[in-house]
């Protein structure tokens, strides 16, 4: 999907790591709620809360979840899931544009 249509958007961006990762949040109508970031080149570990799901419009990036070993490549058009309460490092290679989803689950 190129777009997303009747939803709201915040003002104000979600800013990480001094500005090299920014995210804004949209909410639909449905009560979902996803981001739209970017995030520039370098390394970075993350914490969740809930279960996420993050798709990779364009970019490339390697992948660290908790208690793995091993590292995975993620490129333009795949994505991967975050289970809820836990961490995942990313080593972005080329700058990444995203999209976040959230699950209650």
């Amino acid at each position: 999907m190129e777009n997303y249509k009747n939803v709201d958007v915040d003002k104000l961006a979600n800013i990480y790591f001094e500005g090299n990762v920014i995210s804004r949040n949209i909410f639909f109508k449905d009560g979902s709620k996803k981001t739209l970031g970017v995030m520039l080149v370098g390394q970075y570990v993350f914490n969740t809360g809930l279960r996420e799901l993050i798709e990779i419009n364009a970019g490339k990036l390697n992948l660290k979840l908790q208690n793995y070993n091993d590292w995975q490549l993620i490129t333009t058009g795949m994505n991967f899931n975050i289970p809820k309460n836990s961490s995942f490092k990313l080593e972005v290679l080329e700058l990444v544009h995203y999209t976040c989803s959230y699950f209650d689950d």
